[in-house]
């Protein structure tokens, strides 16, 4: 490359850089704005509360207005001994009777609406012996509510009410099992503190699935429900428990607490087991459970355990079968041993009678036994009670 070459060269890059500097130098200060407009701060706030929302959120959004509060008033017997207590009246006349006094109860829980004609879902021990319910929505409506049918076993109950336009509802999930660890919310009206408003919100997750309770009283078979630690409270009974979807994944239903008060762990009805419950007490009001087997049995205890050559006491020892029952033409002989019923194990007479709840006069059930030392599986189809 010439010396004229290079000296043209430099000349153009100088000239270049020189135009730049001016351009800059021109509009430094003066550069235009961009005014910001109403329309500008109306999109980033609503780009903030994208930013805000979550699947959870709008789970929220979307079930609240179906989760309704269920007050109700019940009337209980309560038993009490006469106030006077003289020793000598009753040595003289025996001892005092109990009088039965009845007294009406005010109660409240949650529930929500299974249909755009008015079916609602709550629990058993909310509203199964209500002489007068009534239904809080969200929008401040209340209406009088039915009770078409409950189960004390399963704790579950279903309600009526007319409404005069269609109601927002709720779907049980369909697709199998809730999943461990996927987030749950848990709608309901805790304490009663918020009826006719709308429903208190806490999260969590599935901590576990198939847990058995032991129920006190009431006739409750609390079995493979499901656990969360999302936060359920007296009142929030009977509510729902959504998935990330707003799925109905369960009924919300006990609590284990030393103190009344949420210590996050929960239970719940299964999705699956409450749909089966709830059409049935749709369709007659009750659920079906005068099915018969025919055998006698009892817990597997120590003796019995050694004299079977079993290494551990477990199932359920048959003791008698009546002839022509649905045990005997299933093949089923005194002295096996029940130790499991469709796939699922049975420890004891409890196992037992909380597997059969699950069934109806008529199906089939699979039978575990041990007889002889080996392990069979017998079906039995199971019969009626006579008279029912």
């Amino acid at each position: 490359m010439t010396r004229g070459a290079v000296f043209v060269l430099g000349a153009l890059m100088l000239f270049g850089c020189q135009r730049e500097a001016q351009s800059q130098q021109q509009y430094g200060d003066r550069a235009p704005q961009r005014v910001q407009t109403p329309a500008d701060e109306q999109a980033l706030g609503q780009q903030i509360m994208r930013g805000r929302q979550t699947a959870i959120t709008r789970a929220v959004e979307a079930v609240a207005p179906a989760v309704v509060s269920v007050n109700v008033i019940e009337v209980q017997r309560v038993r009490y001994q006469d106030p006077f207590n003289d020793p000598w009246f009753e040595f003289f006349f025996g001892q005092r009777r109990s009088r039965v006094r009845e007294r009406q109860v005010q109660g409240v829980g949650s529930g929500f609406v299974l249909s755009p004609d008015g079916y609602i879902v709550t629990n058993d021990h909310v509203a199964g012996n209500a002489t007068q319910i009534t239904i809080s929505f969200p929008d401040g409506r209340t209406l009088e509510a039915e009770l078409i049918g409950s189960d004390p076993a399963t704790d579950l109950a279903l309600l009526k009410v007319e409404p005069e336009e269609p109601l927002p509802y709720l779907a049980f999930a369909d697709d199998g099992p809730a999943l461990v660890g996927e987030w749950v919310i848990a709608l309901g009206n805790p304490f009663g503190l918020f009826e006719a408003a709308e429903p208190t919100v806490t999260v969590g997750v599935v901590s576990a699935t198939g847990r058995n309770l032991q129920a006190e009283g009431e006739g409750r078979i609390y079995r493979d429900m499901i656990q969360t630690d999302a936060a359920i409270n007296q009142g929030n009974s009977g509510g729902p428990l959504v998935n990330a979807v707003g799925e109905v994944i369960g009924v919300n239903t006990a609590i284990y607490s030393r103190t009344g008060g949420s210590v996050g762990i929960g239970f719940a009805v299964p999705a699956d087991k409450a749909m089966r419950i709830i059409e049935e007490l749709k369709t007659s009001g009750a659920v079906d459970r005068s099915y018969y087997t025919g055998l006698s049995g009892i817990n597997v205890n120590d003796r019995i355990a050694q004299a079977l050559g079993m290494t551990q006491p477990r199932g359920v020892f048959i003791r008698d079968i009546d002839a022509g029952s649905p045990a005997e033409k299933a093949g089923l002989l005194p002295y096996d041993v029940v130790v499991a019923i469709e796939g699922e194990a049975v420890t004891n007479t409890n196992d037992y009678v909380a597997r059969i709840y699950d069934f109806r006069p008529g199906d089939d059930v699979r039978f575990g036994i041990l007889r002889d030392g080996q392990q069979r599986e017998v079906v039995l189809q199971l019969g009626r009670q006579p008279g029912s």
